[in-house]
């Protein structure tokens, strides 16, 4: 049998939202849609609520805050460059994004504070140390 292409005009939001790599689980999607984290169109939404090319999407994921427009359907995960071409993130959006990366990565580490269980390393500077 020869796979037939098909083009799809309509797919569910979190199988989207996982075929273009915003989740890892299209269960971690299904939460986050749950949760009021992504909105189609400015309004909340449910996982099974059909998306297509055109529709404005805004993405809560962890810090970072994401706005966007749909430009295709994809029925499958593909690689990064694949999944990048389903969408169009806004200029906004894109430098709001980078700027916080950017700050991310200046602030300190919030582990270097904590003290608990010696790492490997330390385990073997203490065991060097008591031996001697």
């Amino acid at each position: 049998m020869h796979a037939v292409n098909v083009a799809i005009e309509t797919m569910r939001i979190d199988k989207w939202l996982w075929a273009a790599r915003f989740f890892k689980t299209r269960s971690l999607a299904s939460q986050a849609i749950e949760h009021g984290r992504v909105k189609l169109n400015g309004d909340r939404v449910k996982p099974a609520r059909e998306i297509k090319p055109g529709d404005r999407l805004e993405l809560e994921s962890g810090d970072f805050a994401w706005t966007g427009v749909v430009l295709g359907l994809s029925m499958q995960r593909g690689p990064a460059p694949v999944a990048q071409a389903l969408y169009q993130e806004d200029p906004a959006s894109q430098t709001r994004r980078q700027q916080q990366m950017a700050d991310r990565k200046l602030a300190v580490n919030p582990a270097a504070a904590l003290k608990g269980r010696p790492t490997k390393r330390d385990r073997r500077l203490i065991h060097r140390f008591t031996d001697e």
